[in-house]
């Protein structure tokens, strides 16, 4: 990823540099262009430049980008990148389009992406700010595990905004490469192959990166202390694989935290074959990145402790590998979770909820949770109804629905509320057991209710990302493969300090 540095003023460019011209609707340029005092354009280069950039045809369209011959080559090169109206998702798009292209330069010798980002009206503010560092990173990441050399890349991107020595402007940019830094580690996690990461390493992982921050401990529970401690559903899940499982429980507790005490639950499962109700080929080929869930929690734990927000907060990833052998769990079996609840195993392929419950169990009645968020990869059914890139969210409550869809349109993360239909509840029925696992379709809403009850009477709301945490190709600042999302949106969520309810909309 690259460095990303914040000026208020256009550097003096060399010849490893590429400079980004935003373009607004209908080919609206930048009024920097017109100001000879900002930055190191002179008047003339700077009218000629405006010139050319007009006789590209750039209309502004968000991501449309353009190349200007520039003679000399100082800058290497000028591309026009259209920035639409503005907005903070055309901003986004902007930004990801222009380190792409800029990456491509990287591989002829470019080192530094210049950036402005001040509006046509108004120069850009904490929120821009924020977004474009955020989007520079993301989009700049790479994931590789090849034995060729990585190609060059991008060292710096520099954004510049007149506005950028702003107290408020500068907190903005280091949130935002917090962000993007926790994002990445995410994706790192999510797009490790499976021969590499079991449980055992998810947790190592996890100790390495947040046990050193201040006032965060992880304790990692391993199999004797989920037997104690009553992790049915982790266990059988994890029961056939020769990886045993692990439960992650990070926390956050900084001096002078408020009340609330939310906890995270993150689906960890390392790699889902289905168990014995296995998966066709074709089903498992993307099941490395089963435990998004986990790493997004991970991520928003690791980025509150880096901003040092006031809000305690403890992120419980139960980890476990689905496996198939003869100690695999079975259907038929009846599992007892954390609390004492059992369930009917039905289809060892809905594994998910199984080890979700035993989570959102240990948070409520060990944790001392006062809500519950979990976030996992749970069903094909979200992606159905929803699509690739797009959450569903349940919820128990109304205003932590309203607030973590708030925290979410901030983030740039798309998410829809889906209806607990309590129509459905009988087809989780059992003859042997307090419930069943694979109560059938609606898929994503018969899943939401299995969940329920492991809250109790707790606030609690639950992020299917089956569809998002997966990008089959780049998009805006989403690159292919594991996306971390919903770790934006956790961390949106504690900045508000984990509100039960929205923020009041503001009249005049």
């Amino acid at each position: 990823m690259p460095r990303v540095e914040l000026l208020t003023t256009l550097p003096r460019l060399g010849e490893d540099d590429v400079l980004a011209v935003p373009v607004g609707t209908g080919g609206a340029l930048p009024p920097w262009l017109e100001r000879p005092a900002f930055g190191t354009l002179p008047p003339v280069p700077a009218r000629l430049l405006a010139g050319a950039l007009r006789d590209t045809g750039n209309t502004g369209r968000p991501g449309a980008v353009t190349d200007l011959p520039v003679p000399g080559r100082r800058p290497r090169s000028v591309v026009a990148v259209g920035v639409g109206d503005g907005t903070l998702p055309d901003l986004r798009s902007c930004v990801a389009t222009a380190v792409r292209r800029a990456q491509t330069l990287a591989e002829h010798g470019a080192t530094r992406l210049v950036l402005p980002v001040d509006g046509a009206a108004a120069p850009a503010g904490a929120d821009e700010v924020r977004t474009a560092v955020e989007a520079a990173l993301l989009a700049g990441y790479r994931f590789r595990d090849t034995s060729t050399p990585h190609p060059p890349r991008l060292a710096t991107v520099t954004v510049v905004a007149t506005d950028g020595a702003d107290p408020a402007v500068v907190a903005a940019a280091r949130a935002g490469e917090v962000t993007g830094r926790a994002v990445a580690w995410a994706r790192d996690l999510v797009n490790t192959p499976s021969n590499t990461k079991d449980p055992a390493w998810l947790a190592e992982q996890a100790v390495e990166r947040l046990s050193g921050l201040p006032h965060v401990t992880v304790t990692v529970l391993g199999p004797e202390e989920l037997r104690a401690g009553g992790f049915g559903g982790v266990l059988a899940v994890g029961g056939g694989s020769a990886s045993p499982p692990r439960v992650v429980v990070a926390a956050y507790d900084p001096p002078g935290a408020g009340p609330a005490r939310p906890v995270l639950v993150g689906k960890g499962i390392t790699f889902d074959t289905g168990g014995l109700s296995i998966k066709p080929n074709a089903g498992m080929r993307e099941m490395k990145t089963d435990m998004a869930g986990g790493a997004a929690v991970l991520a928003a734990l690791d980025a509150a402790a880096r901003l040092e927000l006031p809000v305690a907060v403890t992120a419980v990833v139960p980890a476990a590998e689905n496996a198939v052998s003869g100690s695999s769990y079975r259907p038929a079996d009846v599992v007892r979770h954390v609390g004492g609840r059992t369930t009917e195993v039905q289809n060892t392929d809905a594994e998910g909820r199984m080890v979700l419950a035993d989570g959102l169990a240990w948070g409520r009645l060990e944790l001392g949770a006062t809500v519950l968020v979990d976030v996992a990869t749970l069903t094909g059914a979200m992606k159905v109804a929803l699509g690739t890139k797009t959450a569903g969210l349940y919820a128990t409550a109304d205003g932590l629905a309203d607030a973590l869809s708030t925290a979410a349109l901030h983030a740039g993360e798309r998410v829809w509320r889906m209806p607990l239909a309590e129509e459905y509840a009988d087809l989780l029925g059992s003859d042997v057991a307090d419930a069943n696992n694979a109560p059938g379709n609606p898929g994503g809403t018969t899943a939401a209710l299995f969940l329920r009850p492991f809250a109790g009477d707790l606030p609690w709301a639950h992020l299917d990302v089956a569809g998002p945490a997966r990008a089959g190709s780049d998009d805006a600042e989403v690159v292919k493969g594991g996306t971390g999302f919903g770790a934006r949106t956790l961390l949106r969520w504690l900045e508000a300090g984990a509100p039960l309810d929205p923020p009041p909309t503001v009249t005049d």
